[in-house]
């Protein structure tokens, strides 16, 4: 396996410009897809690596529960790796799972929390039955994921809107739902969970969503500027929205509204149109950071492949038929 086996537990590395440059050249909708699969690639071989240089490290080990021959002198000889570094991958590849197990036990927790406490809610007169009311003076407004997702609106964030701008926040929220958004941030969490390094995609994809939704949620009223109103308005009032917890996508918080994503949003809706492309020109800054990421992504999935074959291939030849 060699060094390379190394390689995709920091080829992540090469994916940082494109979740900074993304935005810039991309419509959210092509920039969401194509950071979800890099994560996901990227923490699959992370995943793959760490198993096998566990493995190899500590077969031979005393009282390993591994076959024999899994520590037979030629296969150390072959995939030399010390225990130490064995049996460190192993922790790392159990703190990964547990991680993993958490973020998702968590997910599941939590929504289905929020489905049994909306369960006895009417749905609104007029609407599809997605819409969900609470009596609330707090302003808050999220997308529960689920068969069927639902919408939920405080009574606080519906009297603090207009009446356009509540149609564009409605419209938001229901685009979070009818393209599964919930999907792509859960799997971003998960290759975080699985890799650090791929924290900057889970955040990029987090604002890509969001600028995916308002995209969409412009389109359905017909007017970029009421949905900018809306995102700053909604922002403004939600000054105690309460985290879901879960991978639906909630108003941003009066604190995000001064800094952070929610003035670029603005700025963005006030903006043109985003281009449809999927894949930015070749001779822009944002081209060359998707070169360096698919260049990475596809380093770290051979590698990941070479060593999986050359393991297979060497206890192969040690395993008694």
């Amino acid at each position: 396996m060699g060094f390379f086996v190394f390689l995709p537990l920091v080829l992540p590395l090469t994916a940082v410009p494109i979740a900074r440059l993304t935005e810039q050249h991309l419509h959210p909708r092509g920039a969401a897809r194509l950071m979800t699969v890099i994560s996901a690639v990227m923490a699959v071989c992370s995943v793959l690596c760490l198993g096998l240089i566990g493995v190899v490290g500590t077969a031979q080990i005393p009282g390993n529960p591994l076959p024999d021959s899994w520590s037979d002198p030629e296969v150390r000889a072959a995939l030399p790796y010390h225990e130490t570094v064995g049996t460190a991958a192993m922790w790392l590849l159990a703190l990964v799972v547990l991680a993993c197990a958490r973020t998702v036990v968590r997910h599941l927790r939590v929504r289905n929390r929020a489905r049994r406490a909306l369960s006895g809610l009417p749905a609104e007169p007029g609407e599809s039955g997605d819409l969900a009311v609470l009596p609330d003076h707090s302003p808050y407004a999220y997308a529960l994921p689920g068969s069927p997702g639902r919408v939920v609106v405080s009574t606080g964030m519906l009297a603090g809107l207009a009446a356009d701008e509540r149609e564009a926040l409605l419209a938001h929220e229901r685009a979070h739902l009818r393209h599964r958004h919930h999907r792509y941030l859960l799997t971003t969490q998960l290759a975080a969970c699985v890799n650090p390094f791929l924290r900057p995609l889970q955040h990029a994809v987090a604002f890509s969503a969001e600028r995916w939704a308002d995209e969409e949620s412009a389109q359905a009223v017909g007017d970029r500027r009421i949905t900018a109103r809306a995102v700053a308005r909604a922002a403004l009032v939600s000054h105690a929205a309460p985290a879901p917890g879960f991978a639906a996508f909630a108003t941003p918080t009066a604190a995000a509204a001064s800094a952070g994503p929610v003035p670029r949003r603005v700025a963005a809706l006030l903006g043109p149109v985003p281009t449809s492309r999927n894949w930015p020109p070749a001779k822009t800054p944002a081209g060359l950071a998707a070169m360096v990421a698919a260049i990475g992504t596809a380093v770290s999935a051979l590698c990941a492949l070479n060593a999986a074959v050359a393991l297979l291939v060497v206890l192969k030849a040690v395993t008694p038929l």
